[in-house]
């Protein structure tokens, strides 16, 4: 890292915290990304064949790329005691500790949270679990299965037809929760010395997203109606199809929405129908409001719209893919992307976290690390022996792992 970016990192608001990472797929690894992109040292634990999340094809693909930033990379293998001595050695230095593998496990290793605080009274253990105590503690989640469980894929589908949302909703969020729990038990640490463990559950996750759909049925005493079927509270809060073949979400929540809306698309008429006075009328009107709009607005192309909506302050949006947000303007002119170097050498371009501090967002400070890419400085910033870090890395070297400097930079 070069001192430019170093003194940069010391400005973050984590600086100086060792966050342990041992984890996979995306809960877990989108924890240490936010922690990591706030400027903790997150030390991404792997096996000497690596995350088995580099290797995802699919819809897994970009995962490790995607939550896996700002990270140090060392390759031990648990089983092996020198290995586990070394990995002890690290934790007892550490702040935070991260795991988010099946019930048990982490116990069975001897890396379970009752051990460790032993070892380090100040650490701050997370697990991210499929569920927090209770019946279904010792239950295997995935984003899906909690998805179902939790009355999201019912919402999201058409009625008989549950649907996972399109994107790892969950497991990301997840992550997030896990960060703010990290967050709290520092500051609280601040004060009385000691650490905490923080458990941030995925079906506990996925029912706070279900929590207004539960709350609309305590209010109202009808059960929620998966989205494609609900009762919208807004009469305009559709998609239409437009003349250049493109889909446009359009929205008018209020009276002067809706009057600036007929002035944009030429209908003023309906400004004078004595059956669409107020937004309740109209919601009422839907079943022939909707088909009339929508006859309308297939005589108009998406840039004229665009145009007209934002200088009207109507809510809209094209119906965007998501390769082709690596040329959203916003994002590109905001800042909002990032050149990120892989760990093939490759560049990508990835989304920063969506929030900024003074104004800056949080940037990749380093490249995605090849597998085991800081063992030896790890190990010896922890002050494991010589010896024993030469032969850690010695035995680890291998194929896909990380090489000496000179033969990477061939």
């Amino acid at each position: 890292m070069s001192s430019a970016s170093t003194s940069a990192a010391q400005r973050l608001p984590l600086s100086g915290i060792r966050v342990i990472e041992m984890t996979h797929m995306v809960m877990g690894p989108a924890c240490g990304l936010i922690l990591a992109d706030l400027g903790a040292e997150v030390i991404k634990v792997e096996p000497p064949k690596g995350d088995s999340t580099r290797r995802l094809l699919g819809a897994g693909a970009g995962f490790f790329r995607a939550f896996n930033r700002n990270k140090k990379s060392i390759a031990v293998e648990v089983s092996e005691n020198k290995d586990m001595e070394a990995l002890l050695k690290l934790i007892d230095g550490a702040d935070v500790f991260l795991e988010n593998f099946k019930p048990g496990r982490m116990k069975a290793l001897g890396l379970d949270y009752e051990t460790l605080r032993k070892r380090n009274p100040k650490l701050i253990y997370v697990s991210h679990k499929g569920f927090l105590s209770g019946p279904y503690e010792k239950r295997l989640a995935l984003d899906e299965v909690v998805q179902m469980m939790a009355g999201l894929a019912y919402m999201t589908g058409p009625v008989g037809r549950p649907l996972r949302a399109g994107s790892s909703v969950n497991d990301i969020m997840g992550g997030m929760f896990g960060a703010i729990g990290v967050l709290a038990a520092l500051y609280e640490r601040n004060a009385t010395g000691a650490g905490k463990e923080v458990q941030s559950g995925l079906f506990e996750n996925c029912v706070l997203l279900s929590a207004q759909h539960m709350q609309q049925y305590a209010v109202t005493g009808q059960p929620a109606a998966p989205m494609p079927a609900r009762i919208s509270a807004w009469a305009v809060y559709d998609v239409f199809q437009l003349a250049d073949g493109h889909q446009m979400f359009i929205a008018a929540t209020g009276d002067a929405q809706w009057r600036t809306l007929c002035h944009i698309i030429g209908r003023n008429d309906l400004l004078e129908d004595q059956r669409l006075l107020s937004n309740n009328d109209r919601v009422l009107a839907r079943d022939w409001l909707l088909p009339t709009l929508g006859e309308t607005l297939k005589a108009f192309r998406a840039e004229m719209l665009t145009a007209a909506f934002e200088a009207g302050n109507i809510p809209f949006a094209e119906i965007t893919r998501p390769e082709e947000l690596f040329d959203d303007p916003h994002l590109k002119e905001s800042g909002g992307l990032a050149k990120l170097q892989v760990d093939d050498g490759s560049t990508t371009e990835v989304p920063l976290l969506p929030f900024s501090l003074d104004g800056a967002r949080l940037q990749p400070r380093m490249p995605i690390a090849r597998i085991g890419e800081h063992t030896r400085e790890v190990l010896e910033s922890a002050g494991c022996a010589a010896s024993d870090v030469d032969a850690i890395v010695a035995k680890h070297r291998g194929p896909g792992l990380a090489q000496p400097a000179a033969a990477h930079m061939d």
